[in-house]
């Protein structure tokens, strides 16, 4: 039999952790991360901090507000955290070719064939968790069996950044865990029958599935399918799936403000590095969105299109875009732009048109400038302003 070594990386907290990233004053402040600023959203994820405010996962926004004044509250950054979560998939990918990814923050990995090129799977393991580390701040740990479940279930309940079932150790390293581990026993109908049954162990169900007529008739349907995963069996593959190509570029204002002098030139500054990415790939975008994010939780966005991809282009888009998203009059955190759906674009200039080949022509010396000196040898003085306020 082919022994199969299955990873599984899970990046915790990864939106708190990119959170604090991104945003070094965040580092040790209790914060959460919210569904909606509304006061019937809910928190989605929180800080250790944030705990010892008497904060919990799924508590609503209007309760946090009364019960912590000095919890930072953050709307839920989907496209931040899908592009920290894309560089990530590149990084684990110098590794192997077969990547799963399962939801933010969590990769499988199908490591067959590496083990008599790379050896000892316990080295490779700890040299991904130690890559990701050093390119990205992230902190992860790695679980490594041989199948997905097991693998997943490592890094769900065991604490530290690394842990390996060996073959034939599965059933041992699930019974004295909680049934809530297994996928099957999160199905309503079977949750409710064990916590009847006051079934606290998976030790307990694997004791239970030697007596199969009784088991059958208790959990029906499901009762396959808690057996087989009550003693750590799957064979279910890595399947790869394909990561949505995009430029996504976030500022956080170094003071929030609602001066619009200084948030236009926040946008231009974006605007900047967007058209650059979009030039030297050669393309245009179907989908462009500008996201606000306020200091009190709140965000607004905008999308439209790049047709064009000289600076002057696209900053009249993204700074349309903001006019129209920038409704309120509370200070801005942080502003995002998310840019995909892109495809080539060919240069065909309107003879009639000098404005737009000075445009164009002026984008590319400004690029030639920075290539050879550095993004910020070249700046005009709007942006140089908000970048140093």
């Amino acid at each position: 039999m082919i022994k199969r070594d299955v990873f599984h990386i899970r990046l915790k907290d990864i939106e708190i952790q990119t959170e604090r990233i991104v945003d070094p004053r965040l580092n040790s402040k209790p914060i959460a991360i919210i569904s909606s600023s509304h006061p019937n959203g809910s928190i989605m994820f929180l800080s250790s901090e944030a705990e010892q405010e008497g904060l919990s996962i799924g508590m609503r926004v209007s309760s946090a507000k009364k019960i912590s004044h000095c919890t930072q509250l953050l709307p839920y950054n989907y496209s931040l955290y899908d592009r920290i979560n894309h560089y990530i998939y590149r990084i684990v990918s110098l590794f192997t070719p077969l990547i799963e990814p399962q939801g933010i923050g969590q990769f499988f990995l199908d490591m067959h064939g590496i083990r008599a090129v790379k050896g000892n799977m316990d080295n490779v393991g700890l040299s991904i968790i130690d890559r990701i580390q050093q390119q990205t701040s992230l902190f992860g740990i790695v679980g490594i069996s041989t199948n997905k479940l097991i693998s997943s279930i490592i890094t769900n309940v065991v604490p530290g950044y690394f842990h390996k079932v060996e073959g034939g150790a599965e059933k041992q390293f699930l019974s004295p865990l909680h049934p809530i581990v297994l996928p099957t026993a999160q199905e309503e109908s079977v949750s409710h029958l064990l916590n009847f049954l006051m079934i606290k162990k998976v030790s307990q169900i694997q004791s239970m599935v030697k007596q199969i007529d009784v088991f059958h008739l208790m959990f029906g349907r499901h009762a396959g399918s808690l057996s087989e995963e009550s003693k750590g069996y799957d064979t279910s593959p890595v399947k790869p799936l394909k990561i949505r190509d995009h430029i996504v570029e976030q500022t956080i204002l170094p003071n929030d403000s609602n001066d619009l002098v200084i948030l236009n030139a926040i946008v231009k500054n974006i605007a900047e590095k967007i058209a650059l990415n979009l030039r030297k790939r050669k393309q245009l975008a179907k989908k462009v969105r500008l996201d606000i994010y306020y200091t009190d939780g709140y965000k607004r966005h905008s999308t439209g299109s790049i047709k064009k991809n000289d600076t002057s282009s696209v900053t009249a888009i993204l700074q349309l875009l903001f006019l129209k998203a920038n409704q309120r009059r509370n200070r801005v955190r942080s502003i995002l732009v998310d840019v995909w759906i892109l495809h080539p674009h060919s240069i065909q200039y309107d003879l009639f048109d000098q404005a737009e080949r000075r445009s164009s022509d002026l984008s590319k010396a400004v690029e030639i400038i920075r290539n050879k000196y550095g993004n910020g040898i070249i700046q005009t003085c709007d942006v140089f302003r908000a970048l140093k306020h």
